[in-house]
């Protein structure tokens, strides 16, 4: 069956317009750090970003256009403020761009496995790719600047163990177990994410226009905090090292190089996305202060989203993706 005779699902349809959407995002904040990078090698990973995303951007269009719905608004120059000062540094940005790479391999493969038509899994494959590469760069830069912090070793056992008791699960009473390095891997991975959050609602917050969206921002910095604080405890009480804080890479400038639809939009995305992390983190949990602290951290989130949503629909800031068709409306249309 060729693609002419196979149409696009609601699910590829779905995967093209977040990619879309997402993607434009991203790359207008990639825009406006290319325009300030000074590092040579920085600015050489950014230009690789951008220019691979313009072609994922022409193909995805051709995609939803062959298929007869509209293309997405998404983010262009206009959110952006052109000639503003210097918000970020250099290696902040280079942070960045690894971070939401982490984001778009998980995006490419969740978009993978929900298509069905060859040429839209070859391009997935390739996007795929696209950001094997860029994971690859970024951390070999940051690794020879020296600003990559490298998760905890362990030492090895003489032999392998098997679990003799609840004693395992329990995180808040008796002989706490130290952490195992399962439970490490999603630790590390949220801690990381949520220093992002943190910093760009920080850098968000000084520059935003509204003072509702500029409430917002500083309150969802200080959230990010209190649960960065709540999941470097848990690494500090076994004498374990934390990631490394990135507030001393934003600079003081409170001249806005973004619209305030872009900052918050951006923001969401973050908040979204990190649920799947904080979901993936609880069901490695073994130990109960670790899932507490997870399902607390999710809860919270939940009711940050909440209000997020509230503020970008007031606002209009938020696109309707396609939606199924509505029967009930359909069979009440006069014929």
């Amino acid at each position: 069956m060729t693609k002419e005779d196979l149409k696009l699902t609601s699910a590829e349809i779905g995967t093209l317009w977040g990619q879309y959407v997402n993607g434009t995002a991203v790359d207008m904040i990639n825009r406006y750090m290319l325009s300030i990078i000074e590092d040579k090698k920085i600015r050489t990973i950014f230009e690789d970003a951008i220019s691979t995303f313009e072609k994922q951007k022409k193909q995805i269009t051709t995609f939803i256009e062959n298929e007869g719905f509209p293309v997405p608004i998404g983010f262009t120059e206009a959110d952006l403020n052109k000639g503003t000062k210097r918000l970020f540094s250099d290696i902040f940005c280079l942070h960045y761009l690894h971070v939401i790479t982490l984001h778009g391999l998980l995006a490419h493969t969740t978009s993978l496995s929900a298509s069905v038509r060859k040429d839209l899994r070859y391009f997935y494959d390739s996007c795929d790719n696209d950001g094997k590469r860029m994971y690859h760069q970024t951390i070999e830069l940051l690794l020879e600047k020296g600003h990559f912090q490298r998760d905890p070793n362990f030492y090895p056992e003489a032999t392998p163990e098997f679990i003799s008791g609840s004693q395992f699960l329990d995180g808040y009473f008796g002989d706490k177990r130290p952490l195992a390095a399962t439970e490490i891997i999603s630790l590390s991975f949220n801690l990381k994410k949520k220093i992002l959050e943190k910093t760009l609602s920080i850098g968000f917050s000084q520059v935003a226009q509204s003072k509702e969206v500029r409430k917002f921002l500083e309150s969802s910095h200080k959230i990010s905090n209190k649960q960065i604080q709540a999941l470097s405890n848990i690494l500090k009480k076994d004498n374990l090292p934390v990631p490394m804080s990135w507030e001393s890479e934003v600079t003081t400038s409170q001249d806005s190089p973004f619209s305030d639809k872009l900052m918050m939009f951006h923001t969401g995305f973050l908040l979204q996305t990190a649920q799947a992390y904080h979901g993936a983190g609880l069901a490695f949990a073994m130990r109960t202060d670790l899932v507490l602290t997870y399902e607390k951290i999710i809860t919270k989130n939940l009711m940050v989203t909440k209000e997020w949503f509230n503020i970008m629909t007031k606002n209009k800031w938020i696109e309707e993706p396609p939606l199924a068709p509505n029967r009930k409306e359909l069979a009440k249309e006069d014929k």
